[in-house]
């Protein structure tokens, strides 16, 4: 007999237990003891061993690695712990250089910004506990078969949408028939959508329902998946609803132009949309009648903060909160007497992309061409990944707050991420090896393609920050070293939105980006098919393999719920992508949460429950520097 799916997960969990017990240390730096890149060694204890050579090694404390010295200079919860004022209201900032683009449904949105908007007011049916897998704390409670394939859920009776209409698995039903649907244009129908049972043949128009979901009553939902996966606890089920009452009626291919998205969105969070002003700002007044109940705060203003002027903010008290901190400011305003900046190891990694295709919307899936990509030979990605030092972009641009990255799982997957795999080191001899080896000859100051046609690439980036115009300077001075001649897309970069257009988060990739740099939030779910399977929209390097798919799926199989097996795995499609090189791993990343003195109930601690609707303020003015 087959062991049950939470059995095999709860033994996974305890063998990460078990290991992060044995790395030793105390509780609050359990999260940090799986990156390693670069142990710092104190001068001290260098010379101890140079005068004590007979010294017992275990009694030497042990370095701190790069992402721990990172992490002990922060807090995780803040530190007023007073009671929140009952009429209080919150200031809350995006940090993003472009408005947001108001595409406010967990179904449509792909920007982080807008993200952070729907936050507020909206929320899945599923809770999570500290190691990210789903837990039965969220509106829906569920129970499996013993394969681990069939899912009953039960939402709870009488929870409210802010129009005072209640919530029932029509809703849940109607998010998967949308995303399915055939004129759906979105990102989410990748491969946590099509492991349900049936989904295709909708999507396909083979079936007029999509048979893996099964309506028991209105509160008693029955899902059955194509496969038990490791992965189906830790993100790989869809948990957002669609209002029946009000996209039931409604066009797929309207629905995100829609006023119910745009203008007037309504969720099942704590706070309500009062007003929008488009791409700057959202009020947000409490709901009553949230399920989990009263919220804190009576209300909200969130507003768009350009990222030259996050500190400022924050010392001037105009926000209370920031969704993020850039890094380049955190030298000048780290010691402000009136905000305290908490971090936690970010689910996260930037990247250097190279495009080496395009999307092809009639299969829904990514074209690979390598014969006519301008990046397409693999020797020239792996000189231009020796080309730049990744300590440097961490240190120089990111103040000591990100940390060269060695691999495309991220550390905030401790059980995964292994801190000893080879990335790309620094190393322009090797880079300029690889370049003459493959015939990349000079024609004067800049190299050649080894057909002798010229060598010139289009970057692309992202203005995000004070920082980002120089450290796009620095790498494309950098691949100029080694003879590489790169310039700016327009000669300069671009803002959030129309970058991402541009990089083809809709399918339309431009044909002039040869490489771009961006960054992932990764979630909660280690399997990297949603960012690099063949039918993901956001593979936007248009990498695909069969070598890749094939581990891609063996670390989803049932044999990966041996953690063992599912490390070998990942460690094997790690080699592969560095071998073949689609996007190079730029930096790993601390968050930084900034908030006013006078905020309470608030942690970034993983192993802390906590809810947004807790959030309060004790004071009925922000303090001021």
């Amino acid at each position: 007999m087959r062991k049950s799916l939470v059995r095999l997960l709860l033994a996974a969990m305890l063998v990460l237990t078990l290991a992060l017990a044995a790395c030793g240390g105390d509780s609050d730096d359990d999260n940090n003891n799986n990156n390693n890149n670069e142990p710092n060694t104190s001068e001290e204890n260098n010379n101890n061993n140079d005068n004590n050579d007979n010294n017992n090694n275990d009694e030497e404390e042990e370095a701190l690695s790069k992402e721990e010295e990172i992490m002990s200079r922060f807090e995780q919860t803040a530190s007023n712990t007073d009671e929140p004022l009952e009429d209080g209201h919150l200031n809350f900032g995006i940090v993003t250089n472009s408005p947001f683009a108001g595409v406010l449904n967990a179904n449509f949105y792909s920007g982080a910004p807008d993200a952070e908007v729907i936050n507020w007011f909206d929320e899945g049916m599923l809770g999570r506990d500290g190691d990210f897998l789903y837990d039965q704390t969220g509106i829906a409670t569920f129970e499996h078969d013993e394969e681990g394939k069939v899912f009953t859920f039960e939402i709870e009776k009488g929870v409210k949408y802010h129009d005072g209409e209640e919530l029932t698995v029509d809703d849940w039903i109607l998010a998967h028939e949308v995303i399915a649907h055939p004129d759906y244009e979105g990102p989410r129908f990748d491969a946590t959508l099509r492991n349900v049972e049936g989904i295709e043949e909708y999507h396909n128009g083979e079936a007029e329902e999509i048979s893996g979901l099964k309506k028991i009553d209105d509160y008693t939902l029955e899902m059955t998946f194509k496969e038990a996966t490791p992965s189906l606890l830790a993100g790989g089920i869809w948990t957002s609803v669609l209002p029946s009452h009000i996209f039931g009626d409604m066009e797929v291919a309207e629905m995100e132009e829609s006023d119910a998205v745009r203008e007037n969105p309504i969720g099942l969070g704590p706070y309500m949309v009062d007003t929008i002003v488009p791409g700057e700002s959202v009020t947000y007044k409490r709901f009553d009648d949230y399920w989990r109940g009263t919220p804190a705060l009576e209300s909200i203003t969130l507003k768009v903060i350009p990222s030259a002027n996050a500190g400022k903010a924050l010392e001037s008290g105009e926000v209370d909160m920031l969704d993020s901190f850039p890094a380049s400011q955190f030298p000048e305003y780290q010691d402000l007497e009136n905000v305290e900046f908490l971090a936690n190891v970010d689910n996260y990694y930037s990247y250097l992309g190279f495009k080496l295709g395009d999307w092809d919307h009639d299969e829904g899936q990514v074209n690979m061409d390598l014969e006519n990509s301008r990046v397409g030979d693999k020797a020239l990605r792996q000189a231009i990944a020796y080309a730049f030092d990744g300590d440097v972009v961490g240190e120089k641009f990111f103040n000591d707050i990100h940390w060269a990255a060695n691999s495309l799982i991220d550390p905030g997957h401790r059980l995964y991420h292994d801190p000893s795999w080879e990335g790309y080191d620094y190393d322009p001899d090797k880079a300029n090896e690889l370049l003459d080896e493959a015939g990349y000859e000079y024609d004067g100051d800049f190299r050649t393609y080894p057909d002798g046609s010229e060598l010139v690439l289009t970057y692309a980036a992202m203005d995000s920050s004070d920082m980002s115009e120089p450290m796009a300077n620095y790498l494309i001075q950098s691949w100029e070293e080694i003879g590489i001649k790169v310039e700016k897309l327009d000669g300069r970069l671009h803002e959030f939105n129309d970058f991402y257009d541009r990089v083809g988060e809709k399918g339309e990739d431009d044909p002039e980006i040869d490489i771009f740099q961006g960054a992932w939030s990764t979630g909660t779910n280690v399997d990297p098919s949603g960012l690099f399977g063949k039918e993901a929209i956001f593979n936007f390097s248009r990498f695909e393999s069969d070598e890749s798919d094939e581990l891609i799926a063996k670390g989803l199989s049932e044999e990966a719920f041996d953690l063992d097996y599912r490390k070998e795995v990942y460690a094997e499609w790690h080699e592969l992508m560095m071998e073949e090189l689609p996007v190079i791993p730029l930096t790993f990343s601390v968050a930084l949460t900034p908030i006013n003195k006078r905020v309470t109930n608030v942690t970034v601690d993983p192993d802390v429950k906590s809810y947004r609707y807790e959030i309060g303020v004790t004071e009925e003015e922000p303090f001021t520097e």
